[in-house]
């Protein structure tokens, strides 16, 4: 009985020592994870494209994690709303109208941005425009917008800040690809080109570059609840290309919260990591075409078939804002109107 007894009490003292030893590593993890990481103390970094969407989540990110943050756009109301919601949550900015797409334009911002802050550091090519619809709806003029915004802007900021940090043997270029710059999506052809030559920039700079003491990153994004969707162009049938656009970006299944990708993404830049690819499913796509690209490629035909064909207007570019319809006025797609509105896509979501 005794022995008993002796047992009981020791397997009580030890899941009391385990219970409470669970209770410190808990509340040191907790302490961690709450803990602001000032991992980006001090240094100046540039996001393109920063006033909005995924840019402006970065533009929080890196300053929230102590850096000195300079954002752009092409447009003055966006540049000054970013500003004053920055500037509202702490964390103050050199913000500026800027075309990407001008190079002298982004040479003349680049050299405003060392004037007020210094040597830049981290140079994140994240601007970009997205027209959603069939090749048939689609125009020479789209695929050459596409270029110039996603792909020539990143390297007119690369040939821009590049220089410097080859000088000075240290610095980061992030560029915001996507997961249609690996695998050529659906009415998306003027968009998936543009990304697959942004990809195929960042791959082959990182290789030349290696030993330099300047890294470059390659993002890849799959769908993203940023509120970029109503500030995309449809064209064809918009009503139908926007409600099937919005809702696949949506829900947590097929989607990732801006915050959670853009911390991703300054955790890569901060490891120096060659290659993000953020989601599962974006993961898991990129493996399979890797592997089986005719497989990958009979599912995006078959996936093709059930969108929206031409129909009968070929020619105008309709924002998403304009393209509501009683299939995206639903409660699946709040969390990307929320997102809308905090990340400045839309001043009233």
């Amino acid at each position: 009985m005794n022995i008993t007894v002796k047992k009981a009490r020791n397997a009580a003292a030890i899941s009391a020592g385990a219970l409470a030893l669970g209770g410190v590593g808990a509340a040191f993890a907790l302490r961690r994870a709450f803990r602001p990481r000032n991992d980006f103390d001090g240094k100046v970094v540039v996001v393109t494209g920063g006033a909005r969407g995924l840019g402006f989540a970065l533009a929080q990110e890196f300053a929230r994690r102590g850096a000195k943050v300079a954002i752009n756009s092409r447009s003055e109301s966006e540049v000054a709303s970013a500003r004053d919601k920055l500037a509202a949550l702490n964390f103050p900015c050199y913000a500026a109208v800027c075309d990407i797409t001008d190079r002298q334009q982004v040479e003349t911002f680049l050299s405003a941005v060392r004037s007020h802050l210094g040597p830049i550091d981290v140079l994140v090519n994240n601007a970009g425009i997205i027209q959603v619809g069939p090749f048939a709806n689609q125009k020479i003029e789209d695929f050459e917008e596409a270029m110039a915004i996603n792909f020539w802007g990143a390297v007119y900021n690369t040939y821009a800040a590049l220089p410097d940090m080859l000088a000075r043997r240290r610095g980061n270029i992030v560029n915001i690809s996507s997961i249609g710059g690996k695998i050529a999506v659906p009415h998306l052809l003027p968009y998936s080109a543009s990304k697959f030559a942004l990809t195929g920039f960042s791959e082959g700079l990182n290789a030349e570059l290696h030993g330099s003491g300047v890294n470059v990153t390659t993002v890849c994004p799959g769908l993203m609840r940023t509120g970029s969707q109503f500030n995309a162009l449809f064209k064809g049938q918009n009503k139908k290309e926007f409600a099937w656009f919005l809702l696949g970006s949506s829900t947590p299944l097929s989607s990732i919260n801006a915050r959670r990708a853009a911390c991703q993404i300054v955790n890569a830049t901060k490891r120096n990591q060659r290659e993000l690819i953020i989601t599962w499913q974006a993961e898991l796509a990129s493996r399979v075409h890797g592997v089986l690209p005719e497989l990958s490629g009979a599912v995006l035909a078959r996936v093709n078939k059930f969108l929206p064909d031409a129909g009968s207007d070929n020619e105008s570019k309709i924002k998403g804002a304009d393209s509501e319809s009683a299939m995206t006025r639903n409660p699946i797609t709040t969390s990307n109107r929320i997102a809308a509105r905090r990340l400045n896509e839309r001043q009233s979501a």
